[in-house]
C-alpha cells in the first residue's frame, strides 16, 4: 500500500483521488475549498481544507512523507508550481502534475516534476481515436512517437492465433498482453504465438505511432 496525497480537488484531482482509495491505497486529499473537502471526505482515508501553497501547512500534515504527490490545481498556474516545488524540496518521492499548456507543463518539469499530465488532451486524444476506429478501448501516448493501445479483436480473428494474425510482420507492432472481458478480466502479460484469439480478447499493443495507426485503419 503506497500513500498518495492529492492536492486540488476538482473534476481530475476528486477522480484520482477516489479511484486511488478504491484500489487499496491511503490517500490525503487537500483543497481550500471546503465544499469540495466535504463532497469527497468519506471517499479517502483523510481530507483537509487548507492553503496547499502554505509550506507550514504541508509540513505540518507530514506531506514530505507520501510516496506519491499529485498536483491537480485547475487554472492557478503559480499555485501549481509553488506546490510542485515544494513537494520536490520536502522530499516527496514521486509527483505529478497537472499542466494547462505546453509552457506550463516545461516549467513543472524544470522545476522537479517527475511527471506532467494533460487530462483534457489526453481525453481528447482516446476520444479521437475511439470516433475514427471503435475497436480502440484506450490510447496511452509513452512518447511523441510510441504508444499503447487497447485493440478489441475483431470478429474475422477469433479461432485464429497470434502466429496466423502475425501483426509484428503485417503492422510493425507487438502484442505485450492480452485481456479478456468474459473471464473475470483473466490478462495474459506473455502472450505465446500459439495462443489462440477467443471472443471478448482485447489486446494491448506497443508500437510506433505509425505503425498503430495502420492497425487503427484496419478497424475502421
Amino acid at each position: 500500500m503506497k500513500q498518495f496525497v492529492v492536492i486540488g480537488i476538482g473534476r481530475f484531482g476528486k477522480s484520482v483521488a477516489e479511484r486511488l482509495y478504491q484500489l487499496g491505497h491511503e490517500v490525503l486529499a487537500i483543497d481550500e475549498n471546503e465544499e469540495q473537502i466535504q463532497k469527497i471526505s468519506d471517499k479517502v482515508t483523510h481530507a483537509v481544507t487548507a492553503d496547499a501553497t502554505d509550506e507550514n501547512v504541508l509540513r505540518s500534515l507530514g506531506v514530505r512523507n507520501f510516496d506519491v504527490g499529485v498536483v491537480s490545481i485547475g487554472s492557478d498556474i503559480q499555485s501549481s508550481i509553488i506546490v510542485t516545488l515544494m513537494l520536490k524540496e520536502m522530499g516527496v518521492k514521486y509527483v505529478v502534475a497537472k499542466a494547462q499548456s505546453d509552457v506550463h507543463a516545461k516549467v513543472l518539469f524544470r522545476i522537479g516534476a517527475d511527471r506532467v499530465v494533460f487530462p483534457e488532451r489526453d481525453m481528447g486524444e482516446r476520444v479521437a481515436h475511439n470516433l475514427i476506429a471503435t475497436n480502440i478501448l484506450e490510447f496511452i501516448e509513452l512518447s511523441p512517437e510510441h504508444s499503447i493501445i487497447e485493440f478489441a479483436v475483431l470478429d474475422v480473428w477469433i479461432g485464429k492465433d497470434l502466429r496466423d494474425l502475425n501483426l509484428r510482420a503485417k503492422y510493425g507492432v507487438n502484442v505485450v498482453a492480452i485481456r479478456n472481458i468474459n473471464d473475470d478480466e483473466h490478462i495474459n502479460v506473455s502472450p505465446k504465438a500459439d495462443n489462440e484469439i477467443k471472443e471478448g480478447d482485447i489486446l494491448i499493443v506497443i508500437g510506433s505511432n505509425e505503425d498503430l495507426r495502420k492497425l487503427e485503419r484496419k478497424a475502421e
